[in-house]
């Protein structure tokens, strides 16, 4: 595995149109090198669909939807790309925007341009090439950390983004709309999550407060510096952000945190390198978030249920569009048993916490 990660063959069926993107771009880059560019696809992504564009003097990527049927408020090119213009001066980890397409001519759906930012992106398991020791680790760890807590500081009306939520009672709607997500894409195959979504509706708590909130915070959406490797150089994938609750965003952000004694379906899920030795467990990261914020969590399980329902539902939307053939990567076809793995933590952390 290469230190840094850049892009590999394009899957079957995912291919691009690279005359018509490049005939576009020379309309916003106007010192383009000539000829087409070079185009390779990024693997780790099971949602929207992520490419290269390399030319002799830019290094490019673009960021379009999936085929297929897809909900409403997801992969949402348009959300995604003005978040991250509003964002350039604030919070100087996102990516440098080139452009945004809402003209369905040239490729068939919205799409956007950024520059790339050169460096690893951890996911599963770190680069060979790479080796942390346990404090490198923890700073990697706690050094991401800072990075969310620093978005959930960020003024969203001094950037021009508070129209960007929908103002306060964002936990119930964020409940309410993930349970009628997953009801709409349920399968034969699955559990139907009715008791647990029962629980996250009576135990809804009011928002802490109100602030940008990526809404798909993982290791594997962060850049880190080739040079130094515990530092994050870059955010990526805005495409849910949104204004909400940090609190709901800390339960998102663990609800992806494998740890070495989860169990067997669970590790065969990890996307990120939450495992290694001297990473923070589940339970430090809340109390280290705690102690940075100064605000109070008066009800963790709560919000650590909502965040594995929400990958529940993440995951069967994605399965829905394998299941009724309008995609055949081969990556999606046992996301029907993770659910129910899913099912069986939500059940476990309800128990523990005897509400």
């Amino acid at each position: 595995m290469a230190l840094i990660d850049v892009g590999g063959a394009i899957r079957a069926g995912e291919d691009l149109d690279t005359a018509a993107i490049d005939r576009w771009l020379r309309e916003h880059l106007n010192d383009l090198s000539a000829g087409l560019p070079e185009v390779t696809q990024y693997s780790g992504g099971a949602s929207n669909w992520t490419y290269r564009l390399q030319y002799a003097n830019h290094d490019l990527i673009l960021r379009r939807p999936p085929a297929g049927t897809k909900a409403k408020s997801a992969h949402d090119m348009v959300r995604e790309y003005r978040v991250q213009a509003a964002l350039a001066d604030a919070y100087p980890v996102v990516a440098k925007m080139v452009a945004l397409c809402q003209d369905a001519e040239i490729i068939g759906c919205d799409f956007y341009v950024m520059h790339r930012i050169e460096g690893i992106i951890p996911r599963a398991n770190l680069p060979k090439e790479l080796s942390l020791s346990r404090e490198q680790v923890r700073e990697l760890c706690t050094n991401t950390l800072d990075q969310l807590i620093a978005l959930h500081e960020v003024d969203y009306r001094a950037v021009g983004l508070e129209q960007l939520g929908k103002g306060d009672g964002y936990c119930k709607r964020q409940v309410d709309g993930w349970c009628d997500r997953y009801e709409k894409a349920q399968t034969w195959n699955v559990p139907r999550y009715k008791a647990i979504r029962a629980w996250l509706k009576k135990h809804t708590p009011a928002d802490v407060k109100t602030c940008i909130v990526h809404n798909d915070w993982r290791f594997d959406n962060v850049v880190l510096d080739p040079s130094n490797p515990t530092q994050v150089i870059g955010v990526l994938d805005w495409e849910m952000a949104t204004l909400g609750d940090p609190l709901m965003e800390l339960g998102n952000v663990l609800a992806y945190w494998i740890e070495p004694t989860d169990g067997g379906i669970l590790r065969k899920t990890r996307r990120q390198p939450t495992h290694l030795d001297g990473m923070l467990t589940r339970r430090e990261v809340v109390a280290y978030y705690q102690e940075k914020t100064g605000i109070s969590i008066e009800h963790w399980a709560f919000y650590e249920v909502f965040g594995l329902f929400r990958v529940a539902a993440i995951l069967q939307q994605i399965y829905y569009r394998y299941y009724h053939k309008q995609t055949d990567n081969p990556a999606f076809k046992s996301f029907w048993l993770v659910n129910w793995a899913i099912w069986q933590r939500c059940r476990q952390v309800i128990r523990e916490d005897g509400h």
